[in-house]
């Protein structure tokens, strides 16, 4: 999936870009056409397609993040030098560098052009929404349903541009619920477990009182599933729409509201997808419940597996609390963890492939390399659209362009 930062040029989103609530990203996936032993991703051959500034850019941008002391301080650098020379001269350098590198163009028309690109180089794009809150940072109602507006105009910019035969997009669900309610049905649900009816119910305009949460947090709920249902009836039979898992404070929340999007409108296909974030011990558990409920509740599942970006974050955290820490110990858990969760998926899909969908979302060579190969020992259709694979954009071209190439 390879993801870039786009603006787009309707007025609304580029206000709301202006207010700092985030714009949309693009991801391009590539269809497995697998024989795993042309996998040889230190081919330069791949390369072809780039021109020498575009491989002299990327060169020296990964070069500069090669060293931590930018990279542990590239916010507070990037607000000094804009402060020092300027928003305008700031832009200047960094739109032809580091934006150009990761970013697909600031309005539709740039990033069709970046698209048809990606299409000859046999990629699909993925249009996603980078807007989500943390604790303390609630921003009411008011922006939660400009950040849906948003995302409707990613579901429009997906189906209408005909970028893709199977078109996705990402959101996050903090960037329509508040963090802090999703952080206290966290706690309540663990306590005594939500039906999945109730908040199908209460996305269909059903005035539902939900155990636990006082009047003002029921009608915030009840704004926030009722955004969540805009979306997915917008998306259904059209866009493919993949849900992102945050911390784990908040996850169980964002995990029920998911999996009751999925009940509701998984009926016939994998339209509403979650995330699972392997980089967790507990994720093959987390996976295998979606799988229980999955077959139990009669929807289809679609899984974005990834290895996870808020480790620092989250091990500080349990340190704090004096919990124990959700992270895996080490680099080869939690290769062990997503190689495992992507057999017991991958199986899934072979015995019903109508059932269950697949991201593999990872730069990794041989996580690559594995699910080829475990796709052609089950002898999946390659065709079949039930796996593809994913990267960031401009942040593994290697992997990209040689999947792009099969």
């Amino acid at each position: 999936m390879m993801l870039s930062r786009s603006r787009p040029s309707l007025p609304h989103l580029l206000s709301l870009r202006l207010l700092g609530t985030g714009a949309s990203r693009t991801a391009a996936v590539k269809q497995p056409d697998l024989l795993s032993a042309t996998l040889a991703f230190e081919e330069p051959g791949a390369f072809r397609v780039k021109s020498l500034g575009e491989l002299l850019r990327a060169l020296g941008i990964f070069g500069l993040c090669s060293f931590p002391v930018l990279v542990n301080n590239c916010g507070k650098l990037m607000s000094v030098g804009r402060t020092l020379l300027g928003r305008r001269v700031f832009s200047l350098l960094l739109r032809p560098t580091v934006y150009a590198q990761f970013v697909a163009g600031e309005n539709e028309s740039e990033i069709s052009q970046s698209i048809e690109k990606m299409s000859v180089l046999g990629l699909r794009p993925m249009l996603a929404v980078p807007i989500e809150e943390d604790l303390g940072e609630s921003t009411g109602e008011k922006r939660y349903d400009d950040n849906m507006e948003t995302m409707l105009e990613c579901v429009r910019l997906s189906h209408s541009n005909a970028w893709s035969k199977d078109p996705m997009m990402q959101l996050k669900i903090t960037a329509l619920l508040s963090p802090e309610l999703c952080v206290k049905l966290t706690t309540l649900i663990t306590q005594q477990p939500y039906d999945l009816n109730l908040l199908v119910r209460a996305m269909d305009g059903e005035p539902i009182k939900f155990p636990g949460l006082n009047e003002s947090e029921v009608a915030h709920f009840l704004c926030g599933l009722q955004r969540l249902n805009k979306i997915a009836e917008a998306s259904v039979n059209k866009v493919r729409v993949l849900v992102d898992a945050e911390y784990t404070y908040m996850n169980p929340a964002l995990s029920l509201v998911t999996i009751a999007m999925m009940k509701k409108f998984n009926k016939d296909g994998a339209w509403i997808w979650n995330t699972y974030q392997c980089y967790l011990k507990e994720s093959r558990s987390v996976l295998l419940e979606a799988l229980r409920l999955s077959n139990d509740e009669g929807f289809c599942l679609g899984v974005k597996l990834v290895r996870g970006a808020y480790m620092d974050k989250e091990r500080k955290l349990a340190e704090n609390e004096g919990r124990l820490d959700p992270v895996h110990q080490c680099w080869e858990d939690t290769n062990d963890s997503y190689n495992g969760s992507l057999d017991v998926m991958l199986e899934a899909i072979s015995q019903k492939p109508e059932r269950y969908r697949i991201i593999v979302a990872t730069h990794n060579e041989e996580s690559v390399r594995r699910a080829a190969k475990r796709m052609e020992k089950l002898g999946m259709d390659k065709d079949g659209g039930s796996m593809c694979f994913g990267q960031l954009l401009g942040m593994c071209d290697h992997v990209s362009l040689t999947l792009g190439e099969l």
